[in-house]
């Protein structure tokens, strides 16, 4: 599918109110557009829902964890859909391998997720689904509240982009620099978000904040996390803390579980430890995932979904430098 494409403005940026923007638009206006209009921004410059519906694919490997399963199937695309090196194609038709890569990634995060023991929801009621993370939960549970497709399409903004210097982003640039084809940069990249003190502190943070809301002194929690490296607070880099504010009023608005527990973990850090940044978007997305109904497992697939979209566009960025050297 061939869309016209705006790409001048910068990917990603921080505003002078340490705001994040995503090609120019502040990253609190785009929490109510919905990730596939996100994922069209990020990409083509402009929000239009331009993910296709993830075709029906089984899940082809399965090895009881869903990072793994992800990023082993994603790789496999490349036979499959004839996937070619992105110095030989076209941007147009790297972009509509990566559409079809990204809500591919969805599919299998909701089936590893499923698990293998219970009967896959049948496709004609994921399509009933009017977005990408309504049909993401129906794939995985069978239904989608409207409360919980805001969280998760919240949540994905929020992480869908942060600048070229991530390592993960650095990852998906240095194989499309060097020619690979879709798949393999968005594999690499999955390897460079998957460790413990990145995607994985997601759910390091959960097990703290769970910690407090079952009546631990919030102070010694926070100081034992400090300690461990875990990013339920520390000082952070303005905009993530900045993404933090907007996970926690995310949060504050659903009224999530761990609402009082994430607030008093990060009240302890600021009042208590001294640290000015107080509680990290990792702790924020723990809670909003926990919400959600997600196993801690889980947390690092979860997180990979919303990467897809700033990995896609650094991706036809990076091809865009390479076509023109």
């Amino acid at each position: 599918m061939e869309t016209t494409s705006d790409r001048s403005a910068p990917i990603f940026r921080v505003g002078p109110d340490n705001e994040p923007h995503y090609r120019d638009r502040p990253l609190s206006e785009l929490l109510e557009l919905g990730f596939e209009r996100v994922w069209g921004l990020l990409v083509d410059g402009v929000p239009s829902p331009v993910l296709p519906h993830a075709e029906p694919f089984p899940l082809p490997v399965r090895t009881g964890d869903t990072r793994v399963d992800v990023q082993s199937a994603i790789a496999q695309l490349a036979p499959v859909w004839g996937y070619r090196p992105i110095v030989d194609i076209s941007p147009e038709r790297a972009r509509e391998d990566l559409a079809r890569a990204s809500v591919l990634t969805l599919s299998f995060v909701a089936q590893s997720a499923r698990g293998p023991d219970v009967p896959a929801i049948p496709q004609r009621e994921v399509e009933q689904g009017r977005s990408v993370a309504e049909r993401f939960l129906i794939r995985w549970s069978g239904a989608a509240s409207a409360d919980h497709v805001r969280a998760l399409d919240a949540l994905w903004t929020v992480l869908a982009e942060h600048g070229p210097q991530l390592p993960s982003t650095r990852i998906a640039r240095i194989a499309a620099g060097n020619g690979a084809d879709v798949g393999a940069c968005l594999a690499g990249a999955i390897s460079g978000v998957s460790g413990a003190l990145a995607a994985g502190s997601v759910a390091r943070a959960r097990r703290f904040a769970v910690r407090v809301h079952d009546g631990e002194d919030a102070v010694e929690v926070a100081r034992e996390a400090l300690g461990e490296q875990v990013t339920v607070a520390g000082v952070e880099s303005s905009d993530v803390s900045r993404r933090a504010e907007l996970l926690r009023e995310v949060s504050r608005r659903l009224d999530v579980r761990l609402f009082a527990a994430a607030s008093a973990l990060d009240r302890a850090t600021v009042q208590e430890l001294d640290v000015p940044a107080g509680a990290t978007a990792s702790l924020w997305c723990a809670a909003l995932l926990d919400h959600l109904g997600f196993e801690p497992r889980l947390f690092n697939a979860l997180v990979i979904c919303g990467r897809t979209a700033g990995w896609s566009a650094h991706v036809l960025e990076a091809q865009a430098e390479l076509l023109q050297s």
